[in-house]
């Protein structure tokens, strides 16, 4: 079993509290150093209380789920000799009322699109297949309560 950590940094700074008017910009710390700004969204807690410019929550959901896809695309695309030039995902995720009618993250939708190189293109069916191993492969995907759909994107002459 691995243990995959971050840590969560947020400081109140002397700002008043208990009135709820507090920020919520914050940071993520991951090892190697690196640091993102982070903060609630502010459709879901009014500006100036939250930070446009950094990541939410739902955007690093989203982005987690699309990375883990991607990776595991790559592998894939790798073991069975197909170069891949450029991947780039538009993914989306949709708040919604759940079952339990509280919000909640109720679909994510991956956008893939691949470009191939070094000569040997994968036809659509092939691509197809190796999205379906990369969902079916990813941890995120197969951890996740919310509907997760990949609709790759087909750039013309992007297939055998």
């Amino acid at each position: 079993m691995a243990e995959h950590r971050s840590v969560v940094v947020w400081s109140r700074d002397g700002a008043a509290f208990t009135d709820n008017r507090y920020s919520r910009g914050h940071r993520w710390l991951f090892d190697g150093g690196v640091e993102v700004p982070a903060s609630s969204s502010p459709e879901v807690v009014p500006l100036p209380l939250s930070v446009p410019a950094a990541v939410d929550p739902e955007e690093a959901f989203v982005a987690s789920l699309s990375s883990c896809h991607m990776l595991w695309f790559l592998s894939i695309a790798a073991r069975r000799g197909f170069v891949v030039d450029l991947y780039r995902d538009e993914a989306v995720g949709v708040m919604a009322k759940d079952g339990d009618g509280k919000p909640a993250m109720t679909l994510v939708t991956l956008r893939p699109a691949v470009a191939f190189g070094g000569g040997r293109l994968p036809t659509r069916a092939e691509e197809e297949a190796m999205h379906e191993e990369a969902h079916a492969q990813c941890f995120l995907a197969r951890s996740v309560r919310s509907e997760l759909r990949c609709e790759p994107a087909w750039p013309p002459g992007s297939h055998a």
